[in-house]
């Protein structure tokens, strides 16, 4: 088992997490109460936005540049 590999994304996995707790705040603090649908929709735009995000910024994890180059 790759452990430095798995503790170098648990990093980015729970950043990803934070975002989404953090997403979720504030479309409740400015939507009294939003639908599951759209709520899920900010899930799913956090989780799949992060990564591009994250390897133009030049912080991925090492594994997710090797991928990308391949």
């Amino acid at each position: 088992m790759d452990t430095d590999g798995l503790l170098e994304l648990a990093g980015h996995y729970l950043v990803v997490l934070i975002l989404v707790m953090v997403a979720l705040t504030l479309l409740d603090v400015i939507v009294a109460d939003p639908s599951f649908w759209i709520e899920l929709g900010i899930v799913v735009v956090v989780a799949f936005a992060y990564r591009p995000i994250v390897l133009r910024l030049g912080v991925a994890p090492d594994r997710w540049e090797r991928e990308q180059r391949q």
